[in-house]
């Protein structure tokens, strides 16, 4: 992964090592110059702190990104011929289900070069500089390999080509879209350690030229009861000490209960239902620390979070995606890549 010394160079303006693959064919010119510094800004120069034993469930996507991004990193002997390394991933499913938690494993766990895309990194309004960012992307990553290019919310920078909302597609937008397959056909033919890791909620929204370059497809699907029961003991443990002010808080609650009432819930929906409940005993506290003068400290014991606080923070929390379950499960049986 890129230290910190050469972020730093970069800023400064010594940039050669960023441009030294462009160098041959393009020239070290001021525009190429600013384009790689743009992409070079989305290059992760610290450490997200991530591990693969944070992400709760996800057991069979962790699995597979790991024999498509780790394994062929430590054990390049293996991966030759017909078991050369996939190039491309997508992860898809609802939203708050770990998608950019994984790549962020990725990041941390792989000593690889990562580059953190959003639509904002390559999508420029001068004419012609969204195709020339994706052309530097890929050539920095082919440079700094093994690398990893991670592109969150594919769907804002792949949607089908053609007409879009009943009016034509901007000639911008299709040449930015016709570089990035161009670079992705690159990749597969050569052996360069760079992998696409890719990230969608609305999948059926995808190119389907894009679909066929990301041969990796993995639902990252709702949490299982026993990953919601681990995330309930995860988010509210019998003693909760927040950092910040040192009060104990603690914790009576029936895990398996709160995980058999979660069913349709994602890991994002269960964390924002445990700090609802964890505000319950916090809320009655506030008129008391209200009357008192500032000078004055408090000493204040909450109660415990109970299993009723947390079935009431359920009733007022509805999962953010029960209704696009069906169409996740009808979409992978279409197109599933494991």
């Amino acid at each position: 992964m890129i230290n910190e010394a050469t972020r730093l160079n970069v800023e400064e303006g010594q940039d050669d090592r960023l441009l030294k693959p462009l160098g041959g064919y393009l020239g070290y010119s001021n525009e190429w110059r600013e384009l790689a510094q743009v992409i070079s800004r989305d290059i992760f120069s610290s450490d997200p702190n991530v591990r693969w034993d944070d992400i709760i469930g996800l057991d069979n996507a962790k699995r597979i990104m790991k024999e498509a991004v780790v394994y062929p990193i430590k054990y390049p002997q293996l991966f030759t011929g017909i078991l050369s390394p996939w190039k491309g991933l997508l992860l898809y499913g609802p939203p708050g289900t770990g998608k950019t938690l994984l790549a962020k494993a990725v990041a941390t766990e792989c000593n690889t070069t990562f580059f953190n895309i959003s639509a904002s990194s390559i999508v420029s309004k001068w004419r012609g500089d969204s195709e020339k960012l994706v052309r530097v992307l890929f050539e920095l990553a082919r440079f700094h390999a093994p690398s990893t290019i991670f592109l969150d919310e594919l769907e804002s920078l792949m949607s089908q080509r053609g007409s879009s909302g009943g009016g034509t597609e901007h000639e911008g937008s299709r040449r930015m879209k016709t570089e990035l397959l161009v670079q992705m056909d690159g990749l597969a033919k050569t052996d360069d350690l760079v992998f696409l890791l890719a990230a969608s909620n609305l999948p059926w929204e995808l190119d389907h030229a894009m679909l066929r370059r990301l041969e990796k497809r993995i639902l990252v699907d709702l949490p299982t009861e026993e990953a919601r029961e681990a995330m309930f003991k995860h988010h509210l443990p019998p003693l909760i000490t927040p950092e910040s002010h040192g009060l104990d808080l603690r914790a009576e609650i029936d895990y398996k209960l709160l995980a058999g009432a979660t069913q349709g819930y994602s890991g994002s929906d269960i964390r924002l239902v445990a700090k609802e409940a964890a505000m319950t005993p916090v809320r009655k506290v506030f008129q008391v620390l209200e009357q008192l003068a500032e000078a004055e400290e408090p000493h204040i014991a909450l109660d415990p979070v109970t299993t009723q606080d947390v079935q009431s923070a359920i009733a007022h929390t509805k999962p953010s995606a029960r209704l696009l379950t069906e169409k996740y499960k009808k979409w992978q049986q279409e197109y599933e890549s494991v």
